[in-house]
């Protein structure tokens, strides 16, 4: 479906707590993604990984048995209810995409209930109880990184780790994108939080602000709450405090660290040609001289 180019968009994310039941996980984000297009959201987005507690906290290959296909059951009751409401949705998902092949995806799913594609995570963390790589290949989307004309504006997903990054966000914004959405879920080790709890999160929402202003769009991240501890470990807990940023860096949206929210943000979208006029980042580029970006590391 071909961008209405709409000035203003209503978007809504959803700060949820798991259980253990991926049924009832995914029963109460279909709940709660309905409420929201009842309140007036237009485009809703899920946090990461939604339909389970974050499993990526030990290596046990019982859990790929959570793994799906896209399109499935998931994916299909999503656009159910993108057709009935006229909403986005972008979904989170655990992919099953052939034997042994298993991504960390999102769908997009205009209003209307059409599936425009599929994004898989491209950046893949190895960190202590963040261990994604033993089930996660990453992503080989074509093009890498790429936005969507939905009927409410043109977005551009991204996962959790690939926050991190400039380069992921620069190209998605290249690729047209005014909305830069990204299912989340990031929390602090217990025994850290005491000091280094604040300096973590203010790094977190510091790089995405950053993105907000450097590619002159808005910036929503959606994070999961609740202390989770599927191994004898202290857990994670994670930090909830999803939010929207506009283009000029300013948190227009902010959630609790450990309330369920449906996060609502009215986007004035001419906000994102303003920007990109007063602030011309995306004009003054020396795109003459950022071959070397390429490279894995400049050697002396």
């Amino acid at each position: 479906m071909t961008s209405s180019n709409p000035q203003r968009t209503t978007l809504a994310l959803l700060q949820q707590e798991t259980s253990s039941d991926p049924k009832d996980n995914l029963q109460r984000t279909l709940t709660t993604t309905k409420q929201a297009a009842k309140e007036g959201a237009q485009i809703i987005c899920t946090q990461e990984l939604f339909a389970t507690k974050y499993f990526c906290q030990s290596e046990d290959h019982t859990n790929f048995e959570l793994a799906e296909p896209i399109p499935g059951p998931t994916t299909e009751a999503f656009q159910e209810i993108a057709m009935e409401q006229n909403v986005v949705i972008i979904a989170s998902i655990f992919e099953q995409r052939a034997a042994g092949l298993y991504h960390n995806s999102a769908t997009i799913i205009d209003a209307g209930g059409e599936l425009l594609g599929i994004y898989r995570k491209m950046h893949i963390p190895d960190d202590p109880l963040y261990y994604e790589k033993f089930y996660f290949t990453p992503g080989d989307n074509d093009p890498g990184f790429c936005a969507w004309d939905t009927k409410y504006g043109r977005i551009g997903v991204l996962i959790c780790w690939d926050q991190w990054y400039p380069e992921a966000a620069r190209l998605t914004a290249l690729a047209g994108a005014d909305i830069l959405l990204y299912p989340t879920a990031i929390g602090w080790h217990p025994a850290e939080k005491a000091t280094e709890g604040t300096a973590q999160h203010a790094a977190w929402q510091t790089i995405q602000r950053s993105h907000a202003i450097a590619n002159g769009c808005f910036v929503a991240a959606v994070n999961r709450i609740g202390l989770e501890k599927p191994t004898n470990d202290d857990g994670l807990e994670f930090w909830g405090q999803s939010f929207v940023a506009a283009p000029s860096g300013e948190v227009i949206a902010e959630a609790g660290i450990d309330t369920e929210e449906i996060l609502m943000s009215k986007l004035d979208m001419r906000q994102v040609n303003e920007a990109r006029t007063h602030w011309p980042f995306l004009r003054d580029r020396r795109i003459d001289a950022y071959d070397e970006i390429t490279h894995r590391f400049l050697d002396s």
